[in-house]
């Protein structure tokens, strides 16, 4: 909880109903809770602060979009509801109080319409209401949500589970991920026992969700801001930085599978080497080859060695050699911001210069052209299906031509490359279709 900022502060009534109006004003944040209230509940609020009796402050989690603030309600939902309900912001079954106004000979009841035929609003839209502003990790923020709810009418467990995998598409997909990766984060040592509990790994999947959607790092602020947010990632924008971000776990796992051994099993470093990976995937640059997986896993390791000996010698208040430059440099982008966005992409920079040598490119055409299939049908004598054990005789309107070395391990789309197939072979072995190949058996 040390994390949390908190900013005292007092609002007007009608300084929060512009808010409402200007839709700066989120009342219900995928982790809030369903309007529990009566009628009765709300006719009490609003004749206490009629007549100006004290209620308790008002709790925002305070974020901003393209430079517009908004608020979003940790606690107070129903009473902001419960005045926009009284005024009129809000649809719903209108209801009234009993009072006592200023100058008047006890009690009256009235709803907004009278007060407003009265003159006097002015008792209800000047009302000042305690505020409390709070930044913070989104973890600490919902553990906030769920401490402050405890009292009172307090959440149910299901309100509370909502409050950790709140309904924006964004989240829900985020929660599904980070079950899925949650035995590989606590094995590889990335987030311990007790961070997971706090829904660390969350945070982190957003992240690298958003990464994959944007195509660069961001601010871990600005990415749990969007996760906060129902209104953000939704549908195929979803679905797609999911799939990418599945994509890059399996290519990790792939290739590094001691990373628990090296300092890239911290949740930044983690991240500048995940997020990495993605950019690599979306330039058609791939690593398959042992050779050169083993060097990465070598230079990765050598790498991470070295950032941990400069900090070994920052410590002792040694200096350090000209030729551990990059690993001081790298150090430095961790220790000054780690989650700012200018510091993360410095830290990715370092490792694109690693790493980027030893990935192959994808040929930027997937599919052989109308001419390389005519040319490499009428140079070839034998129109079979070069499967082992297939032999079916193939026609012009029937053949599929594909790669000997497949595309997705780094094949080149290029007559030299290729070999006729039936379509049933074509569709069903994928990449292992070479394994079946005559000419790779012969």
């Amino acid at each position: 909880m040390a994390k949390i900022q908190y900013e005292p502060g007092a609002m007007t009534v009608q300084q929060i109903v512009l808010l409402f109006r200007n839709g700066q004003l989120d009342l219900q944040p995928g982790f809030q809770r369903e309007s529990v209230w009566s009628d009765r509940d709300r006719s009490k609020l609003i004749d206490s602060l009629l007549r100006n009796y004290r209620v308790p402050s008002l709790f925002f989690y305070r974020s901003q979009d393209q430079g517009q603030l908004l608020y979003h309600v940790l606690d107070g939902k129903q009473r902001i509801e419960t005045i926009l309900r009284f005024t009129g912001d809000i649809r719903g079954s209108r209801f009234s109080t009993l009072t006592e106004l200023p100058d008047s000979d006890g009690t009256v009841k009235l709803d907004w319409r009278v007060l407003q035929k009265q003159r006097q609003q002015h008792l209800l839209m000047g009302y000042r209401l305690q505020t409390i502003e709070v930044t913070g990790d989104l973890s600490d923020v919902i553990d906030l949500f769920v401490r402050i709810n405890s009292t009172g009418r307090a959440l149910t467990g299901a309100e509370k589970r909502r409050a950790k995998y709140f309904t924006s598409e964004f989240l829900k997909k985020a929660e599904q991920l980070g079950r899925r990766y949650e035995e590989y984060f606590g094995r590889m040592g990335i987030l311990s026992a007790n961070q997971i509990a706090r829904m660390k790994h969350i945070e982190l999947i957003c992240e690298l969700m958003l990464a994959a959607h944007t195509g660069d790092v961001t601010n871990k602020k600005t990415a749990l801001d969007r996760a906060m947010d129902e209104k953000s990632l939704k549908g195929q924008s979803v679905s797609s930085s999911a799939a990418k971000t599945v994509q890059c776990f399996r290519r990790i796992e792939r290739m590094f599978p001691k990373l628990k051994t090296t300092r890239f099993s911290h949740p930044a470093d983690f991240y500048t080497l995940a997020v990495l990976i993605q950019k690599f995937e979306s330039e058609r640059l791939i690593l398959t080859e042992r050779r050169r997986n083993a060097l990465a896993w070598n230079l990765l390791l050598v790498f991470s060695n070295g950032v941990d000996e400069v900090r070994h010698r920052q410590k002792k208040m040694q200096p350090i050699s000209e030729g551990q430059a990059s690993y001081r440099d790298y150090l430095q982008t961790v220790q000054e911001g780690t989650d700012e966005a200018n510091n993360r992409r410095n830290r990715e920079n370092l490792m694109r210069a690693l790493l980027e040598t030893l990935f192959r490119r994808k040929d930027k055409d997937r599919v052989f052209s109308p001419e390389q299939r005519r040319l490499i049908w009428n140079s070839t004598s034998e129109h079979r299906c070069r499967v082992k054990g297939c032999n079916e005789t193939l026609t012009w309107e029937d053949f599929t031509v594909d790669h000997v070395q497949p595309y997705s391990k780094g094949g080149k789309t290029e007559i030299k490359n290729a070999e006729l197939l039936c379509r049933h072979h074509n569709s069903s072995l994928g990449n292992r279709r070479k394994r079946y190949s005559k000419a790779m058996a012969a």
